[in-house]
């Protein structure tokens, strides 16, 4: 049986969706905490909210962080629309008894605008949102902004081969990389991550406004990802909405980790309950 989880020491295990595939999520904070759920971007995987798991454990909030479909320790998927991260998402719930009431969602670009997504087309699910640097636009190019994961291998017979051949992108890739059978592998296989920006492109404003439970918008100012006057515009065109910037890049829950933690637990504190 496994043992309590706990921001030091989260628990890992995984639901089996319908069409065969694993979804692996962790469990921080005390067992009988009010639940919300936090979901990563692009490259990343649900471990990358343990430190503001940790300070939010301190309310009593029990964060359930997954590994999105191709990330981490989830299965890869056939699709990465916005329909398929969404249908997992209430799968996952269903399948760990979370569905019966709304929960905050805390979603970092991807993670943020799948959250966005959920509560629009799920309203009953999602009791406050907490957006870091999703935006509600982005430029249709082609190729693609991730195209240049496709230099890289997936997997190599060792972890010294994998990280030489990721080159000047290891420092982003090598805290992912994990054994597999004949050798180490990436986090998120290049191809799945270049359909899956593929498919984010283009306008969300509709589905960002198409919620009006209440949100918090955290933005770094130096991001390149979203434009600080769309942030802007995105907190002035939806009711309900809070902005905060501060001075960080795109990554801004690990740039600045105390002023995030702040900024979110104050916001679940006059919005969800919180202490």
């Amino acid at each position: 049986m496994p043992s309590p989880a706990s921001p030091e020491r989260p628990v890992r295990a995984h639901v089996v969706t319908p069409d065969g595939r694993r979804l692996s999520h962790l469990t921080y904070g005390p067992a009988g905490g009010r639940p919300l759920l936090a979901l990563h971007g692009h490259l990343g995987e649900g471990f990358e909210f343990m430190a503001l798991a940790a300070a939010l454990a301190a309310d009593g909030w029990r964060t359930v962080a997954p590994d999105q479909r191709g990330h981490g320790d989830s299965d890869r998927a056939q699709c990465y629309d916005r329909q398929g991260y969404v249908d997992d998402l209430r799968f996952l719930l269903g399948e760990l008894g979370l569905d019966r009431g709304p929960l905050p969602v805390i979603g970092h670009s991807l993670g943020a605008v799948n959250a966005y997504h959920l509560a629009a087309a799920h309203p009953g699910t999602v009791s406050a949102l907490v957006d870091i640097d999703g935006p509600a636009e982005l430029p249709v190019v082609d190729p693609a902004p991730l195209s240049f994961l496709l230099d890289l291998p997936y997997t190599a017979p060792s972890r010294d081969r994998l990280l030489a051949a990721c080159g000047s992108l290891a420092p982003l890739l090598e805290a992912g990389m994990r054994p597999c059978e004949g050798g180490w592998r990436l986090a998120c296989h290049p191809r799945d991550m270049v359909d899956s920006d593929t498919r984010i492109l283009g306008d969300h404003w509709p589905v960002w406004l198409g919620s009006d439970c209440p949100a918090l918008l955290l933005h770094g100012t130096r991001s390149t990802v979203l434009p600080t006057l769309q942030a802007r515009e995105m907190a002035t065109r939806r009711r309900r909405t809070t902005l905060v910037e501060l001075e960080a890049d795109h990554w801004v829950h690990q740039r600045c980790p105390d002023e995030t933690a702040s900024a979110i637990r104050d916001f679940l504190a006059a919005t969800a309950g919180g202490a």
